[in-house]
C-alpha cells in the first residue's frame, strides 16, 4: 500500500475534522428533541423538521466522508461505475433531503412572523403545516427527476463503450457531452430552494420594513418582540441562503472539475467547501433556538466541572504520590 502524500494527509485530516464537528452539532439536535419528545410524549411541528434535519445532516455528512476517504488517497476509483453510481445516488439523496428540509425552516419563519393582512397570506398562515408538507411532496418531483437522469446518463456511460470500443476518442468526447448536459439539468435543481428562501426572506423583510413604519407613526420604541423576531428569522435565513449558496457553487464546480480534471488537486479543496453547509448551519440553528442553546450551555457547564473536577482529583493524587516519595528518602 502507497504511503500518503503530504496533501493527501492534510486533506484527510481537515475532512475528518469537519465530520466530527458536523456530527455532534446534527447529533446533539437529534438528541435533545428526541428528549424532549420522549418526556413530554408530544413535538412541536418545528422541532419535528429539526429533527428530520439533524438526521439527513448525519446521513450526508456519512456519505461525504465516505467519499473524501476514497477521493483522498485512490481519486481513480470513483470514476468507476460500480462506485460512482451507488455514491451519486446517495448523493443526491441526502443533499435534496437537507437542501428541502432547511428550506422548509424558512417558510416556516416566514409564516410564523411575518404579518401581512392579505387574506392569501393568511390563508397559508393558518394552514403552515400543510403548506410545509405540500413542499416537501413538491420536492419529491424534482429527486424523481434527478434520479431519471442519473438513471439515463449512467447508462448511457456504461453501454457507450461496448458499442463504440473502437473508437476511444469518440467515446471521451461523447461521455464527456452526456456528462455536461446531466451538469447542467442537475445544477437547476439548486435554484428552486435558493429562489424560495430568497423570496420567504424578501417579504419577511418588507413586513419588518412595514412594522417598524407602523411604530414610528404610533411614536413607539423602535425594539418590540415582534421586530427582534423579524431579524433574529432574517439572520437564520440570510445563514441558510449563504451557506447553500456556497454549498451549491463548491458541489457544481467539484462535479464539473473532477469530470474534467479528475486527477486535480484543487477538488479536494472544494471537497472541504462543500462540509460547510451541515457543519455550520447546524451550530448557527443552535445558537438561534432559545432551548438548544440552553442545553448547549448546561452540556458545557457540566463538562467543564467533570474536566475541573478530574484535573483537580488527578493533581491531588500526583501531590499525594510525590510526597509518599520524598517522605521515605
Amino acid at each position: 500500500m502507497e504511503l500518503l502524500t503530504s496533501l493527501e494527509t492534510l486533506f484527510l485530516t481537515l475532512a475528518m475534522m469537519e465530520f466530527i464537528i458536523g456530527m455532534l452539532g446534527n447529533v446533539f439536535i437529534g438528541l435533545v428533541n428526541c428528549y424532549g419528545w420522549v418526556k413530554t410524549r408530544k413535538i412541536s411541528f418545528f422541532d419535528l423538521i429539526l429533527t428530520g434535519l439533524a438526521v439527513s445532516r448525519i446521513s450526508q455528512l456519512l456519505v461525504y466522508f465516505l467519499e473524501s476517504l476514497v477521493m483522498g488517497p485512490y481519486p481513480e476509483l470513483y470514476t468507476t461505475y460500480k462506485l460512482a453510481k451507488p455514491c451519486s445516488f446517495l448523493w443526491r439523496i441526502t443533499n435534496h433531503l437537507t437542501t428541502w428540509l432547511a428550506t422548509c425552516l424558512s417558510v416556516v419563519y416566514f409564516l410564523k412572523i411575518a404579518q401581512y393582512s392579505h387574506p392569501l397570506f393568511l390563508w397559508l398562515k393558518r394552514r403552515m403545516n400543510r403548506v410545509v408538507l405540500v413542499t416537501l411532496a413538491f420536492s419529491l418531483l424534482f429527486l424523481i427527476f434527478d434520479f431519471l437522469l442519473l438513471e439515463t446518463f449512467n447508462d448511457a456511460f456504461q453501454d457507450y463503450p461496448t458499442r463504440h470500443a473502437l473508437n476511444l476518442t469518440s467515446f471521451s468526447d461523447r461521455r464527456k457531452s452526456l456528462h455536461v448536459q446531466s451538469l447542467i439539468f442537475l445544477s437547476l435543481t439548486y435554484c428552486i430552494p435558493i429562489a424560495v428562501t430568497l423570496i420567504s426572506l424578501l417579504f419577511l423583510f418588507w413586513s419588518l420594513v412595514r412594522h417598524t413604519r407602523n411604530l414610528q407613526l404610533n411614536s413607539l420604541g423602535p425594539r418590540d418582540t415582534s421586530t427582534e423576531a423579524h431579524k433574529k428569522a432574517m439572520k437564520m435565513m440570510m445563514s441558510f441562503l449563504f451557506l447553500v449558496m456556497v454549498h451549491s457553487i463548491s458541489t457544481i464546480s467539484s462535479n464539473w472539475i473532477f469530470h474534467m480534471f479528475w486527477s486535480s488537486k484543487f477538488i479536494r479543496l472544494l471537497m472541504l467547501a462543500v462540509y460547510i453547509f451541515p457543519l455550520g448551519h447546524s451550530l448557527i440553528l443552535i445558537l438561534g433556538n432559545s432551548k438548544l442553546r440552553r442545553t448547549a450551555l448546561k452540556g458545557l457547564c457540566h463538562l467543564q466541572n467533570f474536566f475541573m473536577t478530574t484535573f483537580g482529583l488527578l493533581r491531588r493524587t500526583l501531590h499525594s504520590l510525590f510526597r509518599n516519595k520524598d517522605l521515605k528518602k
